[in-house]
């Protein structure tokens, strides 16, 4: 079945869409993206993925597309032409093109470009991967300086998850002046004694959505929380460890390194986290 998708204010077939060879996102990665999960037909977290797509596009001077409103009619209108149940929809805003490449942006008044399309994925939030746990390597950090843009500048996480299939893994985990930063697609945290450790929020990483979410729901379960640094040995000197991200949820984490953590299994305040974050996601889901 051909998807519809949405291209500068029209729905299309996918096969039919068509963006400019000289769109600067093609050009220069000079575009911003945002995922929302779908679980039962519903948006889950829309309302702060807006709010990042914005941050993101004023930190990039680039001009807003069309209005939050807008984008949840064209969230919601995707997800019904596609029968989307479970899956994901993605969005991506570019600055445009005014008919050439340069490296000065467009003259002013130049439109940017908007696409979304949808992605099914049944069993999105029974994810079997969930039950095994994730293994993980430690790679370094060459990224550029601004993570908490959520650009499409995404080679090196891609480079990262073929490291990590490379040895037969399922995920990196970056590492940055000898401290973890995050994973290629998600925040990472680690469990001592009952404590989650996470990063603080900085330029390093990506604020994520789903990481905001997670810490009130923890600290709503009178879990403790502490957002410093960690080191990848500290990590693997864990009881448990878990990622957060808007396509995996709350992932438990088995293994660092060729480390085992706790008995290897997903341990119970990630998979608590996880029970948490879908059942209330989803009640809060529009």
């Amino acid at each position: 079945m051909t998807r519809t998708v949405y291209v500068n204010g029209e729905y299309l077939p996918e096969t039919e869409a068509k963006v400019s060879i000289f769109d600067r996102g093609f050009l220069m990665a000079d575009a911003v993206y945002e995922v929302t999960s779908v679980l039962d037909g519903k948006l889950i977290d829309f309302e702060g993925h807006a709010v990042r797509l914005k941050r993101s596009l004023d930190e990039l001077q680039m001009a807003e597309p069309c209005s939050k409103d807008e984008l949840l009619e064209i969230h919601r209108k995707l997800v019904e032409l596609n029968g989307i149940t479970e899956g994901l929809v993605y969005l991506q805003v570019t600055r445009g093109s005014d008919g050439d490449r340069d490296f000065v942006f467009p003259s002013a008044g130049t439109k940017p470009t908007l696409v979304l399309f949808t992605q099914n994925k049944p069993g999105l939030a029974d994810n079997p991967a969930a039950k095994k746990g994730a293994k993980i390597i430690s790679i370094e950090d060459i990224r550029w300086g601004r993570r908490d843009i959520k650009t499409v500048q995404l080679l090196y996480p891609s480079m990262g998850k073929m490291m990590a299939k490379a040895a037969g893994c399922d995920d990196a985990w970056m590492i940055e002046d000898g401290y973890v930063t995050e994973g290629t697609s998600n925040n990472a945290y680690i469990v001592k004694n009952g404590n989650i450790v996470t990063r603080p929020l900085s330029n390093d990483i990506l604020h994520g959505i789903t990481r905001k979410a997670v810490l009130r729901m923890a600290a709503e379960a009178q879990m403790e929380v502490e957002e410093r640094l960690f080191t990848i040995d500290e990590a693997k000197e864990a009881d448990e460890a878990f990622t957060t991200s808007a396509s995996a949820f709350v992932m438990p984490v088995v293994e660092i390194d060729g480390v085992a953590l706790g008995d290897g299994t997903p341990g119970p305040i990630a998979k608590r986290l996880r029970e948490i974050y879908l059942d209330e996601s989803r009640k809060a889901a529009i």
